[in-house]
Order: C-alpha cells, then structure tokens, then sequence
C-alpha cells in the first residue's frame, strides 16, 4: 500500500499521504492500478455530469477532470516533448530544448491537439462507456512500464525519470497490466480491437522515440501517457461503428 500511495501521489493530487518510502522499482509496475483509479473516478464524474449535461458538454468536463487530477503532469511532458522532437535539432539540442520551462509553438499544437482529439473521442463514446472510461487511463499509464523497460534513459545529468532507470526493469514489473486487458473482456468482441490497438501504438511510439533520439526522458513518457490515452479513446469512438 505504501509503493501504491506513493505511485499515486506521482502521477496525481489525490490526498493520499506522504509514503514513507520512495522505492521506484517497486513502483513501476502499479501504474496500471494507478491508471484504473484515476479511470474509475473518470467513470463516476462522467456518470454525473452526464445526467446533467449531453455527452458533448460531458466530454469537455471529462477532459478537464483529467487535467486537474493529474495536475497536467502528462501534459507538460507532452508540450516540451513536442518542441524537442520536432525542432528538428540535434539529440543534444533536443533535450536541452526539453528542459526549457517555456512553451514553444510545437508544443502547445500538440496539446491543443491532443485536448480536441481527446473529447472528440469521449464525446462519440456511446457503448460501454462506464468500463471504457475506467479501463483506457490504466492502459495510458501501462504505457510507461514499456517506455522504461525498452529504452535507455537520456539524460545523464539526472532528470525526473532518473530514478526508474537505475535498474533493468524485470518481465515481472509487467504483472499488472494484466488489469486493464482482463476488465476489457467485459467489451465482448472490442477487447481484441482495445488491445491490438494498444500495443500497436505503445510499438509504434517507442520505435519513434528509438528512432529520432534512441532514448526517452520523464517528458517523453508523459506525452507516451497522453497520445495514448487519446489514441484509445478514439479507437473506443470509432469501435462503435463497426
């Protein structure tokens, strides 16, 4: 329970106390249970604001719900990784580029973006909508246990990720991203389309970062978080027409 309080004081602002430990290693593999928190207050805030609102104005509150409890963690991540990656620069110039505290025109497309794709998802969710909203955050923050297990830290001056990089991770720290693939039985046939996507994007997005940088830093496992997040949430959408 103390590894757990400690993943969730990390990626949110719920009031859980302060851990009495920080043990990184013993952390990574709850970010899916941190994930289906996060999800399943989603779920019940949704539930609320929909018997108020239609879905489209559901879907705008369901977004900001997620920025605040999160704290735009992964959003930050998100902004400064695009102004990195994508002012073409060198490797070095890129990670300096990222450390920059100031928003670039890259980066705040990409959460502009990100934000609109994302309610334009939530929004056309109209089947299995409580489970999907539960089940997709904990995907998003499955993502991450991939990103540090598969790519080398880049920073060797120490950085927010430093921590979680100090040891191999083993196959072991992917037993709860089981979570989130079992719950998603409940989707019937949807699950196999829920899950094909989500390795397919989780593949696609370390590729990238191999390519371009041939490593990842704390910024670039919060925009894994978001596009993610976004990228299922538009599957989900789309699922239910076919």
């Amino acid at each position: 329970m103390n590894h757990l309080r400690a993943a969730i004081s990390f990626f949110t602002i719920l009031p859980v106390g302060k851990p009495t430990s920080f043990k990184p290693d013993a952390m990574v593999p709850l970010f899916p249970m941190v994930g289906l928190i996060i999800g399943g207050l989603l779920a019940l805030f949704d539930v609320l604001v929909t018997r108020i609102w239609p879905n489209p104005v559901g879907a705008v509150l369901d977004v900001i719900f997620l920025v605040v409890i999160t704290g735009a963690f992964h959003l930050d991540g998100l902004g400064d990784t695009a102004d990195g990656i994508f002012s073409h620069r060198s490797r070095e110039r890129v990670l300096e580029i990222m450390k920059d505290s100031r928003l670039g025109t890259m980066g705040l497309a990409a959460i502009v973006c990100v934000l609109a794709a994302k309610w334009g998802g939530l929004a056309a969710i109209d089947h299995h909508r409580f489970i999907t909203l539960m089940i997709i955050p904990a995907y998003a923050r499955a993502s991450v246990i991939f990103g540090i297990r598969y790519l080398k830290y880049g920073r060797s001056e120490g950085g927010t990720g430093t921590d979680f990089f100090k040891a191999p991770l083993p196959f072991s720290s992917f037993s709860w991203v089981l979570l989130p693939v079992f719950l998603s039985i409940f989707l019937g046939m949807k699950c196999l389309f829920i899950n094909a996507v989500f390795f397919g994007v989780v593949t696609g997005i370390i590729f990238f970062y191999k390519r371009q940088l041939n490593c990842i830093t704390g910024d670039m496992l919060g925009a894994m978080v978001e596009v993610t997040e976004t990228v299922l949430f538009l599957t989900m959408a789309a699922g239910g027409h076919f």
